[in-house]
């Protein structure tokens, strides 16, 4: 059996290397030679290594430094201060609301004036009244200056909301209706089971993160504050959508990514390579949008918005959404191939950036297939009513598709798609050269600092 003894410079200066036949025995390394000889295999389980070399350190800083300062005066410069106010029109979600609670039900035949439908209802084919009791809901007001004033509530018999006595709902206020007309309930209160709900979840993410659970609901909550803070009141200010998304959604990958991966050379280049993937989708969305002429106005909400705010520019909107819905997986995908290359070098020290690219590749294609899936079926299950419609209306898929409101979620998926494709390549050889060019320089530094001793990397 040979023994390989690594290069070490012996005490005349000989630099020894070479492999013996010597059997390996329990006394032929003394215990202190044995935690020199092995010191390199005992540093990886500490942790991930992560580069330390000065001259990568001023690279990436001189690349990212400047973007977070542009983020932070982009921030400042954008900054809307609030909402900006404006007169209630009561259409849709626009519209004043108080909380209430359902106090009484009874139960009685339904009145005779709307057991007959609407003379435009009377043809062939129209909806007929469904047949049984209706429900009289007394609702008392919880809330606002008419709090304990009570109304009633007629519920049909094919309504799809029931009520039950004590349960908490959310009411329409129209203040310039008839007094007996001013009050009408809207929605349930869902706040209790949503809080449970987002409480579990955090201890769950908690439970099995740990600390970096933690700062991963805290970058979250962060995010959310960007998100509801910054993005949407500077765009309803009539800034550009687009410069806004770009802002915003820089500053939370920023904070979301060094504060959940640390402030280290592996997240920067997760950061990198993030931002190359959005400049890809940002390019390909405003190509495409302009070239399929959408127009970006194709639900009521996205209408009342432009109406109420006829300054905001809804192409710009769509384009803002893309980019947005797309940074989250981006992030996961960007660290994810940068986590692996940097796992790799440390299976393998010798390995070149060209072998750390190529396996690490195919672990990025496995990634790709999974993650383009999720996002196409992502998108499919939030339009499935609308894909319903088109079923039922026995349309062409060529229809279908091309038709704005259709095609806009196809522009969507598909560029975001892209983006994520292009990420995994883009991420995983900026990591393999950054990772293989701080080895070399690091270690190559050390071994002529300490005389043609053994070098180890950290």
């Amino acid at each position: 059996m040979q023994r390989c003894h690594h290069a070490s410079a012996s005490p005349a200066g000989r630099t020894s290397g070479a492999c013996d036949d010597a059997p390996v025995t329990s006394t032929s390394h003394p215990p202190h030679r044995h935690s020199h000889g092995h010191a390199h295999s005992h540093s990886h389980s500490h942790g991930p290594a992560t580069p330390v070399s000065a001259h990568l350190r001023k690279v990436i800083a001189a690349v990212l430094v400047p973007f977070a300062a542009a983020v932070v005066a982009g921030l400042i410069i954008l900054w809307p201060g609030g909402v900006p106010p404006h007169p209630h029109t009561g259409l849709g979600l626009d519209q004043q609301t108080e909380s209430g609670r359902v106090v009484k039900i009874e139960e009685l035949d339904c009145p005779k004036s709307g057991a007959q439908p609407p003379p435009s209802q009377q043809q062939q084919g129209a909806p007929q009244p469904t047949k049984g009791k209706c429900e009289k809901a007394e609702i008392e007001v919880t809330s606002g200056k008419d709090k304990g004033h009570t109304f009633t509530e007629m519920v049909q018999p094919d309504a799809s909301r029931r009520y039950d006595v004590g349960q908490e709902v959310v009411l329409a206020y129209a203040p310039k209706a008839p007094e007996a007309l001013r009050y009408s309930v809207t929605d349930v209160n869902r706040t209790l089971p949503m809080a449970i709900l987002a409480g579990i979840f955090a201890l769950s993410v908690v439970v099995v993160g740990r600390l970096r659970g933690v700062f991963a609901l805290v970058a979250l909550v962060i995010s959310f504050g960007v998100l509801t803070m910054f993005i949407l009141p500077a765009i309803l200010q009539g800034s550009d959508p687009l410069l806004v998304a770009v802002v915003g959604g820089s500053a939370i990958m920023l904070i979301a990514l060094y504060m959940c991966h640390g402030l280290n050379a592996r997240t920067s280049v997760a950061v990198l390579g993030t931002l190359t993937s959005l400049l890809v989708i940002g390019l390909l969305g405003s190509f495409f949008i302009d070239w399929a002429h959408l127009t970006g106005n194709t639900d009521d909400q996205t209408g009342l918005v432009h109406g109420l705010y006829p300054e905001i520019e809804i192409r710009g909107l769509l384009l803002a959404g893309i980019i947005i819905g797309s940074l989250g997986v981006l992030d996961d995908v960007t660290v994810t191939q940068t986590s692996a290359v940097w796992e790799l070098k440390e299976a393998d020290p010798t390995a070149n950036w060209r072998k750390l690219y190529g396996s690490a590749m195919r672990i990025g294609r496995d990634h790709i297939a999974s993650v383009v899936n999720t996002l196409v079926l992502a998108y499919a299950g939030a339009s499935l009513p609308l894909l319903l419609l088109f079923s039922i209306a026995d349309s062409g898929v060529s229809t279908v598709a091309t038709s704005e409101i259709v095609a806009a979620e196809i522009v969507r998926t598909l560029v975001g798609s892209i983006g994520l494709v292009a990420s995994v390549p883009v991420t995983t050889v900026l990591a393999a050269l950054v990772v293989s060019a701080d080895r070399q320089t690091a270690t190559t530094g050390r071994g002529r600092a300490r005389g043609g001793r053994r070098r180890r990397a950290k």
